[in-house]
């Protein structure tokens, strides 16, 4: 009987892994719950950094350039070589550590052969089906003030079906999201959070579920169901979904 053929061909350096992550650049701490901590995910991935993409330039200061001028062509050139980088490394999927690229998936998509889910505003269409009509998802985000129609429509969303929250007006977060604060009060970052998820669904008891938009958000998320009663999805759960996807493994069980 001929011996099993164990040979193998190389194509890259590193292996393991199916989702790659473009971080931005940032040196304050990430828990695990926040995508740029490995130990969030119970399966390998790839995270490459973004160099000169900070908070401050992806949240406050791209939505106000013009998208057919050099200067928006410029910002986001990074985050495509980036993906095409990810892409030669053999991740089968590649995501962001930020929502508001929402507003270049479609640039991301076209610049890779692999799937592209940039932004965690995906998950809202998918969410608002879930709710009775009239329900609401209930978004909380870095900025509500930047998150914009151009951001909405980048994830398909539809107008009304959303309620939106920002943490723009909560001192810890500015500090450590723009101004890259490295060290952090994470008790105190966590009421931030928790404030800010109940002033929402105070304003709009026709919130149904909630979406912490922000990656840096999802540490938190046990203790804002905690306050809401509501279901709370995150990144992690878009991020866990597609590699379950891209990786199938047999059930297990039996007849």
């Amino acid at each position: 009987m001929p011996a099993e053929d164990r040979s193998a061909c190389g194509v890259t350096n590193l292996y393991g892994f199916a989702v790659g992550i473009l971080m931005i650049e940032g040196y304050f701490p990430r828990p695990p719950g926040a995508i740029g901590n490995a130990t969030t995910f119970p399966f390998p991935v790839l995270h490459k950094v973004v160099k000169g993409a900070t908070g401050d330039r992806i949240v406050r200061r791209l939505p106000e350039l013009d998208p057919n001028e050099e200067e928006y062509r410029s910002a986001i050139a990074p985050w495509i070589e980036g993906a095409q980088a990810l892409e030669r490394e053999g991740v089968r999927a590649i995501t962001s550590s930020c929502g508001f690229t929402a507003l270049f998936q479609r640039e991301l998509t076209q610049a890779v052969d692999v799937p592209v889910f940039a932004t965690s505003l995906l998950l809202v269409p998918l969410l608002a089906r879930m709710l009775k009509p009239g329900r609401r998802v209930g978004v909380i985000t870095a900025d509500a003030r930047m998150l914009t129609d151009r951001h909405l429509e980048g994830a398909g969303i539809l107008p009304g079906t959303v309620a939106i929250a920002g943490l723009e007006q909560c001192p810890l977060f500015e500090e450590m999201a723009y101004e890259d604060r490295h060290q952090i009060d994470l008790a105190h970052l966590e009421a931030e959070v928790v404030g800010v998820a109940r002033r929402l669904i105070e304003v709009d008891p026709k919130v149904g579920a909630l979406l912490l938009e922000c990656s840096l958000l999802p540490p938190y998320a046990v203790a804002v169901q905690r306050v809401t009663r509501l279901p709370v999805f995150d990144f992690t759960h878009l991020v866990t979904m597609v590699h379950n996807a891209i990786v199938r493994r047999p059930f297990e069980g039996f007849l």
